[in-house]
Order: structure tokens, then sequence, then C-alpha cells
């Protein structure tokens, strides 16, 4: 399974960073994957669903580490690629490495 595409959708929330569409293989899409900002640095949040008692539950989820972890680093490259597309370069000779 790839992940054949990745599609941001960054929000200015405290902790909800962007909301994510991803598709496997071009052919499945999982919807309203979320980058969120924990207390140890942003990760992937899976699509779910508010239960009757209050909790949520997964709609679609890795089911081994390998997986997840393979999916949050696409994930967040792609994010970050999203979030310094928009940066201006510095001119040349304003960084102090420049020199």
């Amino acid at each position: 399974m790839e992940i054949t595409e990745v599609r941001v959708f960054p929000v200015n929330e405290e902790k909800l960073k962007a909301y994510v569409t991803i598709t496997l293989d071009d052919c499945f899409v999982i919807r309203d994957l979320k980058v969120i900002n924990g207390n140890t640095g942003l990760f992937i949040a899976m699509p779910a669903k508010r239960r009757k008692d209050g909790t949520f539950k997964d709609i679609a989820h890795p089911l081994n580490t390998e997986t997840r972890e393979r999916m949050e680093r696409t994930i967040l490259a792609q994010y970050e690629r999203e979030v310094h597309k928009g940066a201006a370069p510095r001119p040349t000779g304003t960084d102090p490495h420049d020199a």
C-alpha cells in the first residue's frame, strides 16, 4: 500500500494545525485526518466519529506501528511543505550564514 496523494488544508488553531486527505494506491481516499500539535510535537489523528456516550471511535486507522509511522512521516512532510510554501525566501545577504 502506498500513499499516492496527500492534500493538506492548514487551519490556524491552537492545537489543530491542518485537515488532511490521503489517497492510497490511486484508488482509495481517506478524509478528515488531522495534524495535531500535542505535548510532544506534531502527530496525526485518524478520522473519528463521536459515539452516543461522548467518546470517539476511529473510523479508519493503521493496524500496526510500521504503517502508522510511515503514514505519519509522509503526511507531516507534506504538511511542512504546505506550511512553508507561502514563506517568501530571504534576499541574499540577509542571512548571517550567507557570508
